[in-house]
């Protein structure tokens, strides 16, 4: 599902934004699949050389990669195909129980038992209150499942080869991470004057710090949970710097049960509330976080009338991506190509509104792409030649080369005519 506002006046800068929100690991993938999708259907947008980056929670690994030139087919090596010689990704690095944590709490329990005891022989009937024995022994629950220091390691090991970097103040382009801070509640942007030197992969991993599933990270002495808590996309961080096309990416929708086909399973049929607990958390998730996106989504083209804005999100009548765990890392194939038609297919409908909006951008849709019914993700991601550490970052100098011939070339030919 593909939503946009069209400017009143358009600039003639054609400095573009992307904000990508979070959604877990399968938001993720979702991400990817739609940022695939564009890369290879948008001739003239490359999403590797924009002006302005924002990424929420499993939005921030995909913007803090593509801030750092990480092509979106070597993404796609990465977390789908596992065929690039660039980094090696695996799922348990991100599911390892938080045993540190867990031991750690426990060597309170004998002070607290004390403490109860001493309580219970001042006060027996106030002593054992459920009330009173979850405030006194809570503190002994972890506060994540899993330890995310192996998000953190995965990232700096990526941004600290190739020519890239894990330094928001070294990069071309502006790159803001998001995450909440657990005292005061307050949205900190990472990347921002007084947070630019805190290291990406760091700030990834903080804003990826689901509460309950990740412990907050500490940073600076404040400790930090996921960004979506306070905003799922975070749009008017990139909308608020004077760019002329922004690109976000919402993986998280409600789903509609009343729309299921005749191929949906008995759980759609009957209705969410058969799949129980789980079913009901999902979708209460996923409605609260769109409905506070478009909150904001609604006000956008009044506070930004003359900037040109494309949401892309699922269907709502996706339910192969609604019964797909959250979590689940085996499924990110299937979502990545589902993400993937849905964008072709999005940009192909909508084609005739787009052409003249995106044209004024530089952008042309490719017809060979969006009009391939039976494309795959996996068509354009050839593996390439395996590089070492130098040849990768000769590969990066020519490139930038290549940039500065082409935009010296764009600029002569603006002059003549």
């Amino acid at each position: 599902m593909l939503s946009l506002h069209s400017a009143r006046t358009r600039g003639s800068g054609g400095r573009i934004g992307l904000a990508i929100a979070g959604g877990g690991p399968i938001g993720g993938m979702y991400e990817l699949g739609a940022l695939r999708a564009m890369d290879e259907a948008m001739d003239g947008l490359d999403p590797t050389r924009l002006d302005c980056y924002v990424g929420v929670s499993s939005g921030a690994f995909l913007a803090a990669g593509l801030a750092n030139r990480m092509s979106t087919a070597e993404i796609c090596r990465i977390f789908i195909t596992g065929t690039s010689d660039d980094a090696e990704f695996r799922p348990e690095t991100f599911l390892r129980p938080n045993v540190a944590e867990y031991l750690q709490r426990a060597t309170r329990l004998p002070q607290l038992y004390a403490e109860w005891g001493r309580r219970l022989m001042r006060n027996p009937r106030k002593a054992v209150r459920w009330s009173d024995l979850v405030m006194r022994f809570g503190g002994l629950v972890p506060t994540g499942l899993f330890d995310n220091a192996g998000v953190e390691a995965f990232l700096r090991d990526v941004f600290n080869r190739r020519g890239r970097s894990n330094d928001f103040r070294e990069l071309e382009a502006d790159l803001f991470v998001v995450a909440v801070d657990l005292d005061s509640g307050e949205a900190v942007r990472f990347g921002e004057t007084g947070w630019d030197n805190v290291p990406i992969s760091q700030a990834v991993q903080a804003s990826s710090a689901l509460p309950g599933l990740y412990s907050p990270v500490e940073i600076n002495g404040r400790h930090f949970l996921d960004g979506a808590l306070r905003r799922t996309m975070h749009a008017s961080t990139v909308l608020e710097r004077g760019i002329d096309l922004m690109i976000g990416i919402n993986p998280l929708v409600p789903f509609d049960a009343t729309r299921a086909g005749p191929q949906a399973d008995e759980a759609e049929q009957v209705g969410l509330a058969s799949g129980g607990l789980p079913a009901v958390l999902s979708q209460t998730l996923r409605t609260l976080l769109q409905s506070r996106m478009q909150i904001g989504m609604e006000k956008y083209p009044h506070q930004f009338p003359n900037i040109d804005q494309l949401v892309f999100e699922p269907n709502a009548s996706d339910s192969e991506l609604f019964f797909t765990n959250l979590f689940s890392f085996s499924s990110r194939h299937r979502v990545c190509q589902l993400a993937y038609r849905n964008t072709l297919t999005d940009l192909r409908l909508r084609a005739d509104v787009l052409r003249p909006m995106l044209a004024a951008h530089g952008i042309r849709l490719r017809d060979e792409i969006i009009g391939d019914r039976h494309r795959s993700i996996l068509d354009g991601l050839d593996v390439p030649p395996r590089m070492t550490e130098t040849t990768a970052r000769l590969r990066r100098a020519l490139d930038d080369v290549d940039q500065v011939i082409a935009q010296r070339r764009a600029g002569s030919g603006r002059r003549v005519a």
